[in-house]
């Protein structure tokens, strides 16, 4: 119901719907929040933006414990932002309450936001300091404080934020030094423009690069890297200039207050006549903004899905490779093949519950799309970040004529980066086994569901994907879901799925263990020397330990003498063994896995067996 021009104030008795998952009602002209919205326990998404709500934010909200997107920017809400709300909603994972007129501080409970990964209250009159208890909140990515009242020096507390890649802290009244530690995050993005800091501007991280950062409107700065244009910072004792700099300081405070009293008048012109976000004097980059896609940019991103685009197709689904104009960011969309209508609810609620999930090897959900294309049929797709490197099965093998019109001789990958890569998606896998809220079964783990990025880290992708492609099935018997639902890969599924046993954290560990021989054998499961009688689970077998020499990669043997890597490669394979074992209940755990690889690793990096190894994650050649 979003774009509809709905003018009347939201009725109290939405609270009624307890199963309500989404709501959705951003771009309409809607008046009031009612607190009933707090009867709503099984939200999961609510995007009110871009209304003409005004009146404080219910503290009921708090009691939407599922809630994992709040979105309440561009309206007139005032007010303090409710601590109840920061206290219980600690699975948000988006936080945005930009373009509004609160008041009030930023309350310490927001530390309570463990999984938070973006918050924007930019565009308020929030004052005060920025609280400590920011340093809780280790998930934050994206950080915008812009455009408010806050005071007091920059907390050393957001050296906690390792994650953060965007801090936006202008246009507010902050003073002091410029913290050395920003430099040392991993930021893409930092503004502290128009505040009162002062001293010497840090030249590391991202402050080498001057089109990264924004420093104007803080007078008493110096220093830095040559292109911010800076005077150089004089370290001088002497009274004469002490006083010198105090003259200077306080005529640049009197400057700054006197340009911020105006600019809070501007901003009050600008809120009372809704003024849009964009002719605003300090205005985020919308590079940043939680990305939100519809079929007609999805289109546009790959070239009308065009073959020139396309980077892998699948039973499931097609990939393309995009370039979304908005934020100029790279992607890879992958285009669901749904025969079911009806699903779009179902589908964007568990595409909402899947951004939840976080792991450094899980590949990464951007956005979703749940709509229909120019035809009128129903298109779904997810956007993922896209990995440079491309999946693991193009630097396994070769890549035939009949995938991208020119056979392509596989790269070679080296013996730690094989380790690193089998510890990576382990740990991936114990994460989806063992510590998500519940259990995720992958399903369907093979060598082009894993993706390298330019570091060469390993990210699986598609977890959930098969429980999303089941959404809406009304022809699928009672009975045989499971098998149905987790159909897996030949070669790689578990011999108990083709007899009907229900789906398996134990039928991933098989696919891991087949995943494993593949990638220090070389071969895959379904080479025509395996057949009914040999499969690569026995061949592997029948090698250990004497003959393994004669059944590992022969790329391996390149970079190493075959006396070093034995004992390791005896050590690897029988951990495949061990997980591909036929009956479930002889298979390993995930999280023993996960602990033999890595006393493997080390052991293997400890000894220096090869002099030449280089440590560390570069591009094979």
């Amino acid at each position: 119901m979003a774009g509809n021009y709905l003018t009347c104030p939201i009725p109290s008795s939405i609270g009624r719907l307890h199963k309500l998952q989404i709501v959705s009602l951003y771009n309409n002209k809607l008046t009031e929040l009612p607190s009933s919205l707090g009867n709503l326990t099984s939200l999961y998404i609510l995007y009110f933006e871009e209304n003409n709500i005004h009146g404080s934010i219910p503290p009921s909200l708090g009691d939407c414990h599922s809630l994992l997107e709040l979105d309440l920017s561009k309206n007139n809400l005032n007010g303090p932002i409710p601590p109840e709300i920061l206290n219980h909603l600690s699975s948000s994972i988006f936080l945005l309450l930009g373009h509004n007129a609160l008041t009030g501080s930023l309350p310490s409970e927001i530390g309570s936001l463990k999984n938070l990964e973006m918050m924007d209250v930019s565009y308020n009159r929030l004052s005060g300091p920025i609280p400590n208890t920011l340093s809780n909140c280790l998930s934050l990515e994206r950080h915008q404080l812009e455009a408010n009242s806050f005071e007091g020096e920059i907390p050393q507390s957001l050296r906690m934020l390792r994650g953060l890649r965007v801090l936006d802290l202008s246009c507010n009244n902050l003073s002091g030094l410029i913290p050395s530690y920003l430099g040392e995050l991993q930021l893409d993005m930092l503004n502290l423009s128009f505040n009162m800091l002062q001293g010497q501007v840090p030249i590391q991280g991202v402050f080498r690069n001057s089109s990264a950062i924004s420093i104007v409107g803080n007078n008493d700065i110096c220093g830095g890297i040559a292109e911010l244009n800076l005077p150089p910072c004089s370290f001088s004792n002497s009274s004469k200039n002490k006083l010198s700099h105090l003259v200077k300081v306080i005529l640049v405070v009197v400057s700054v207050v006197i340009f911020l009293s105006l600019l809070v008048i501007f901003f009050i012109f600008l809120q009372r006549h809704h003024v849009s976000k964009k002719k605003a004097s300090c205005t985020p980059s919308i590079m940043y903004q939680f990305l939100r896609v519809s079929y007609a940019e999805l289109l546009k991103a790959t070239n009308g899905f065009s073959e020139a685009n396309l980077i892998g197709v699948g039973s499931y689904a097609s990939v393309y490779k995009g370039i979304l104009d908005e934020v100029q960011m790279v992607v890879a969309v992958k285009v669901l093949n749904l025969q079911t209508r009806g699903a779009s609810r179902s589908f964007m609620t568990e595409c909402k519950a899947l951004r939840a999930i976080r792991h450094r090897n899980l590949l990464k959900i951007l956005s979703a799309c749940s709509s229909v294309d120019f035809n009128g049929d129903e298109f779904k797709a997810l956007v993922y970040e896209f990995m440079a490197n491309g999946n693991l099965g193009k630097w396994l093998h070769q890549v035939g004529v009949e995938d991208h019109g020119q056979a392509e001789e596989p790269k070679n990958l080296k013996l730690i980066q094989r380790l690193d890569i089998s510890t990576d998606v382990a740990s991936a896998l114990e994460y989806l086994h063992c510590s998500c809220e519940s259990t995720i079964i992958h399903g369907d783990l093979k060598p082009s569901n894993v993706l390298l990025d330019d570091k060469m880290t390993a990210h699986i992708g598609d977890f959930g994907l098969t429980k999303i492609m089941s959404i809406g099935s009304r022809d699928v018997a009672q009975g045989q879901s499971n098998s149905v639902v987790i159909r897996g890969t030949i070669g790689y599924v578990a011999p108990e799925y083709g007899m009907g046993d229900m789906a398996s954290t134990l039928g991933d560990v098989y696919s891991f263990g087949i995943l494993l021989l593949e990638m220090f054998t070389g071969k895959k499961p379904t080479d025509d020397m395996f057949n009914d009688d040999l499969n690569l689970h026995n061949f592997v077998k029948n090698g250990l330990p004497d003959r393994v020499m004669e059944i590992v990669d022969p790329r391996i043997l390149l970079e190493h003498n075959t006396m070093w890597i034995k004992d390791f490669m005896v050590s690897i394979l029988r951990i495949g063994i061990a997980c591909s074992m036929e009956s479930p209940r002889d298979r390993m755990e995930m999280g023993s896995v996960v602990s033999e690889l890595n006393k493997i690793k080390n052991t293997y990096m400890n000894q220096g067996l090869n002099q030449d190894l280089e440590v560390g994650r570069d591009c094979a050649t």
